[in-house]
């Protein structure tokens, strides 16, 4: 390599790195797994980055990426940096967003209450997203002939929508889509492996399994269609399911900073919660750990601990 050309790699990665701990910084909450200087950006970061270029190159069209873990594993930070460095060091135009922008309104799951099972009011499991609108997103991002369009936004302290004047408009074709959520990739289960209840909302509430037959539906039929639109899976996949409640605990300590207190969960009602997405969290431990395209580990400490490709 010449002299110039080691100059404007250095000045690139220099600038990179100033980028990533400014952000990194503006992040950071207790007991979060990102902010160790600069070791997870070489070690992590980059080469998946690097991983990600490389296979948009040879596909030479957008490129969807699929971010999928356990809640509170940290997918939506890790999504804006990766965003950070897809721009940085490759000028790639990167939109993101994630599932839980497209859960069904408060009228909508009250109405699915009343006609399938009063549990699908909670939002979260496959049946309380609105795939029909997810699917046109898709579209549009994917379309040859783009048109500039408004990417809809869930706010979790009001447990809906907000209106549409709210949402942000996606001006430019991406490059790259990064697409992240709990049960991203997440697959269907047999219908033996429903009929036992794993916790105490399946057996108090579910008793006739008509909920879980019926995300397991969902899961089979209209988010399997979506998630074909998938180029390369990243799974972050946490230690137990038991680190899910401890995590989740954090996310709700973060939007108790930003939003002023407004309806946040207490404790109880976060474990009572997350009893809804054990069935598929666990599942997706066994699935994805074999067949996401990428794993990256996170210890007991909720730092990312090693990363594999395959």
């Amino acid at each position: 390599m010449t002299e110039k050309i080691i100059h404007l790699i250095k000045n690139n990665y220099l600038k990179l790195k100033k980028k990533y701990l400014n952000f990194i910084k503006k992040q950071e909450v207790l007991g979060e797994p990102f902010y160790d200087k600069i070791g997870q950006l070489n070690k992590f970061y980059i080469p998946l980055c690097n991983s990600i270029y490389t296979d948009y190159t040879k596909i030479n069209k957008t490129f969807v990426v699929g971010i999928s873990g356990g809640q509170g594993s940290g997918k939506s930070t890790i999504t804006k940096i990766l965003k950070l460095i897809l721009k940085t060091k490759y000028n790639l135009n990167t939109v993101i967003f994630s599932i839980d922008d497209f859960y069904k309104t408060l009228n909508e799951r009250e109405i699915m209450s009343k006609k399938i099972h009063k549990l699908f009011l909670t939002r979260g499991v496959p049946g309380t997203h609105d795939i029909k609108l997810l699917s046109i997103i898709f579209k549009k991002l994917l379309s040859r002939n783009y048109k500039p369009f408004y990417m809809p936004a869930f706010k979790k302290e009001i447990d809906n929508r907000i209106e549409k004047k709210k949402w942000i408009k996606i001006k430019k074709k991406p490059e790259i889509i990064i697409f992240e959520g709990w049960c991203v990739g997440s697959k269907h289960q047999s219908k033996k492996e429903l009929i036992k209840p794993i916790n105490t909302l399946e057996r108090k509430y579910d008793k006739d399994h008509t909920w879980r037959k019926k995300v397991n539906f969902e899961l089979k039929t209209k988010y399997k269609k979506i998630y074909q639109l998938i180029n390369k899976l990243i799974f972050l996949e946490v230690p137990s399911f038991k680190y899910v409640f401890k995590w989740r605990l954090l996310q709700e300590k973060k939007l108790k900073n930003s939003s002023k207190g407004k309806k946040i969960m207490s404790n109880l009602q976060v474990k009572n919660f997350i009893m809804y997405y054990e069935r598929i969290t666990r599942q997706m431990l066994k699935d994805l750990k074999k067949n996401a395209d990428v794993i990256i580990r996170l210890d007991v400490k909720h730092k990312l601990n090693a990363i594999k490709f395959k």
